[in-house]
């Protein structure tokens, strides 16, 4: 062989590896997206251990966490592509299975929806019941989220239709608080560890909770499965290993948090998640633990009683006929245990 032709080959095989080398590292500079609906929610905890524990990384996963301010915003990420899962609540996947969109809860973080009911202080005395929300101005975190469904439906218990309740969109955290300081809003529901902050502070009253199962029980009539990782069935049917691989690293978070005290947990987040306040933080955590599934599996019952919750006010899903096997599947959960 003479140099010419040996230096040809060389350089074809250095070019060759190049490519390969390009390949990967591009592969590898494309990770999992994934929009939580509200980053620093206790209620997407499990999301957030994944990633700070490293059990993404372990899954051989690169993981990016977004983060919208409210389960709506969300599902607009998913449904237009930019992302490949939502952790937001599970009752996403009913309201857009009645569109003709079809996503599948496959891991269920929450039992519970984690949410509660506060009033301003200031507007507290003409505001000692459910039934006295009619012409009030309401927070919630987006229209159409499920916090404004889940308001809508303790109001409807007291003979209150939709009609009569003004919603308004203020997020989480401290847009909410700041909502309620302000006297945007005269009551609106939100979660920890807002709820906590506010109460302690003396800045709000709880009117309903629906922080833990017991709690949800008795104004919901059952469990209500709130936290969740849904992707499209489109994209699961194609990308299984993957996600069972994320679903590994969630139901690994949740076997966390089952193993460990409130304070603890509060040492792996960062200090923006605690909100200036730890032990605000670790007490609102320490309360609602019981919110989260012990391994992702969905509580038997819940789909049920959330679709019972959402045609009670919403509409769009009265006397529409939702498959309920088509919005989730225990199929990974089980498998990661």
């Amino acid at each position: 062989m003479n140099w010419p032709t040996l230096l040809c080959r060389l350089a074809l095989g250095l070019a060759l590896l190049a490519g390969l080398a390009t390949v990967s590292k591009a592969s590898m500079a494309a990770p999992l997206r994934l929009m939580v609906a509200g980053i620093d929610k206790q209620i997407y905890l499990p999301a957030v251990l994944a990633e700070r524990l490293g059990y993404f990384a372990a899954q051989g996963l690169q993981v990016e966490l977004l983060s919208e301010s409210s389960g709506v915003h969300a599902e607009d990420q998913l449904l237009t592509g930019a992302v490949q899962g939502v952790v937001g609540f599970y009752d996403h996947t009913i309201a857009l299975q009645a569109k003709g969109k079809f996503v599948q809860a496959v891991v269920q973080l929450g039992q519970a929806p984690g949410e509660a009911l506060l009033v301003a202080a200031a507007r507290a005395e003409g505001l000692r019941s459910l039934s006295a929300l009619e012409g009030r101005t309401l927070g919630v975190t987006g229209l159409g989220a499920s916090t404004q469904g889940l308001t809508q439906y303790l109001a409807a218990q007291q003979g209150l239709k939709p009609a009569a309740l003004h919603f308004v969109a203020v997020g989480s955290g401290d847009s909410f608080a700041t909502a309620l300081q302000q006297g945007r809003i005269d009551a609106g529901t939100t979660s920890e560890p807002t709820v906590t902050r506010l109460l302690r502070s003396g800045q709000a009253q709880l009117l309903a909770d629906l922080r833990t199962p017991a709690a949800t029980r008795q104004l919901l009539g059952g469990p209500y499965p709130g936290a969740s990782l849904y992707v499209s069935t489109r994209w699961a049917a194609g990308h299984a290993d993957e996600l069972q691989r994320v679903v590994n690293a969630l139901v690994q978070a949740l076997r966390y948090i089952a193993g460990h005290s409130a304070g603890q947990i509060a040492d792996q987040l960062p200090p923006e998640y605690l909100q200036g306040d730890r032990a605000a933080y670790v007490a609102a955590l320490q309360a609602s633990l019981p919110m989260f599934t012990p391994d992702g599996v969905m509580p038997a019952g819940g789909p049920e009683t959330v679709l019972r919750v959402m045609q009670a006010t919403q509409r769009g899903l009265q006397g529409r006929v939702i498959d309920l096997e088509r919005t989730y599947t225990d199929a990974f959960a089980r498998a990661a245990r």
